[in-house]
């Protein structure tokens, strides 16, 4: 997908809403637990039900790995059906990968070319030639962790060098990378308050925005730091739309967090130039 295409989507829908596909066996409903793979059940309920809300699927592959090779089985199950039945919607892998070269050449590989996902969150920590193998990959996206929601944050990503907070010269240095204009960026909808300074930064780059609903993130926040004339954003929910119910009505409960998300979005989206 491109970024254009990515565009008209939001356009369409009026929706910057990413479901996060965090499929935990503990937390679906009992009675999916008697189908011959209840993970693939279940993501294919959700998506069945909310595709109409959504623009963006995050399937988090911790979540696919924890059940080793049935659980990977499982994703790719997942991101095959979201490519053929509703191919316009952008597909992330949440794996945070981040390596040397030819590791993250590997990675990229196994995310882009083999499950055939859009895009890949990665972490930055290791530097230049640990990202650009994924920013070597033409019409597919690189999302890099930047500024994260969770407490730990700030043990060292808003720790000043020389005046300057790391994540700040985070975002400065992966400009200068090869393929930089494919980078999206994570920062979390906890940290809202830090987004008009990113983006000064980064002022057109796709930001891929988790923490809004169980996180206690607010998309009112979100959109009136960090839209762009293009919104720029991609809004991300796992548990408050995939655990809404664990009764057999779990979908529909999932559709209705979905659509009282993008209904949020849509006041904000329909102001933009």
């Amino acid at each position: 997908m491109t970024l254009q295409q990515l565009v008209e989507q939001i356009k369409i829908k009026k929706s910057v809403l990413c479901v996060g596909l965090d499929t935990d066996l503990d937390k679906i409903p009992m009675h999916l637990l008697e189908e011959e793979d209840p993970i693939f059940a279940f993501n294919k309920a959700i998506i069945d039900a909310t595709h109409h809300y959504a623009v963006a699927y995050k399937p988090n592959a911790a979540f696919y790995e924890a059940y080793g090779l049935k659980g990977w089985e499982s994703l790719e199950k997942t991101i095959r059906y979201l490519n053929s039945k509703f191919p316009e919607c952008f597909t992330i892998a949440d794996a945070k990968r981040g390596d040397i070269g030819n590791t993250s050449s590997r990675y990229a590989k196994a995310f882009f070319e083999d499950l055939g996902f859009d895009s890949v969150t990665v972490a930055p920590y290791m530097g230049k030639d640990s990202v650009e193998p994924f920013l070597a990959f033409a019409e597919k996206f690189t999302i890099m962790l930047a500024l994260t929601s969770n407490p730990g944050a700030f043990d060292f990503q808003t720790q000043k060098i020389e005046a300057e907070e790391l994540y700040k010269r985070v975002l400065k240095t992966s400009k200068t990378w090869k393929h930089s204009d494919r980078l999206m960026y994570v920062v979390g909808a906890t940290k809202a308050e830090y987004l008009a300074e990113i983006r000064q930064i980064i002022p057109e780059a796709f930001l891929l925005v988790p923490g809004v609903g169980a996180q206690g993130g607010s998309v009112d926040e979100v959109f009136k730091y960090g839209a762009t004339q293009d919104a720029g954003l991609l809004i991300n929910s796992s548990r408050g739309i995939l655990y809404a119910s664990k009764e057999r009505d779990f979908a529909e409960a999932a559709a209705a967090e979905a659509q009282n998300l993008q209904s949020q979005m849509a006041t904000h989206i329909e102001k933009l130039g």
